[in-house]
């Protein structure tokens, strides 16, 4: 009878170590600060001038929240702009508080589809990472053409959503639909920023991540705010 008893016991303690080790091996599908590179592409003010999908205020905190995102988790990351001195303008500053084009080498280009420019080409593939992340203006072009072109090439594709915009609200669902179509992997800001954290017991970025929410979060940020002062946690 002892002997069952001891016996059942240990295989229970295997069955939930089983379970316990399973449960924490998350799915390769996720983004981790190793596994990608980030590519923000055209976040200029002449490309901003006619997106209609969302509103500019929104595009540009939510584009903070990921280049903060990628900055506290040293993601490698590289931004492209078009024609920037000559028509589309300065990049966003939400970028360039944390990308300054002086240290961060911004490569400008005169194709529309930034897989097809020899010198960002060669920025992200050489960074060694198979999952590509890209946001940027416009959707249904300068992000259709290198998801297209880095999926064609092997590589994992995810689209930030709502750190993209078009010219128009079907231009820019039409053009999130054709990329899933051909197995890209949209995602949101807010998404990308919680998926790189997913620990909050990550004490290193845990400020770093609240911060940055607080600052560009909307309601999440409110939220947060309230809970640090009101809870004192």
């Amino acid at each position: 009878m002892k002997k069952t008893i001891k016996a059942l016991l240990a295989l229970s303690i295997l069955a939930t170590l089983s379970v316990t080790a399973k449960a924490q091996k998350p799915s390769t599908d996720l983004l981790n600060p190793t596994n990608h590179t980030l590519v923000l592409i055209d976040h200029e003010s002449q490309m901003a001038f006619a997106v209609k999908n969302i509103e500019t205020e929104i595009l540009k905190n939510n584009t903070a929240i990921v280049a903060g995102a990628s900055k506290i988790f040293n993601v490698p990351t590289v931004v492209t702009t078009v024609a920037e001195k000559s028509f589309s303008g300065p990049v966003f500053t939400e970028i360039q508080d944390v990308y300054p084009q002086a240290t961060s080498n911004y490569i400008d280009r005169t194709t529309m589809n930034t897989w097809e420019d020899v010198n960002a080409h060669k920025a992200i593939t050489g960074k060694g990472k198979k999952k590509i992340v890209l946001a940027g203006l416009w959707t249904g072009v300068c992000i259709v053409g290198p998801a297209l072109s880095a999926k064609a090439e092997g590589y994992d594709v995810y689209v930030i959503t709502d750190a993209s915009g078009d010219v128009s609200k079907e231009a820019h669902e039409m053009a999130i639909q054709r990329m899933i179509q051909a197995g890209v992997k949209p995602i949101t800001s807010i998404q990308y920023l919680l998926e790189l954290q997913r620990d909050w017991a990550r004490s290193e970025t845990y400020k770093a991540v609240t911060d940055l929410v607080k600052k560009y979060g909307g309601a999440y940020g409110v939220g947060i705010q309230y809970a640090h002062e009101m809870l004192k946690h």
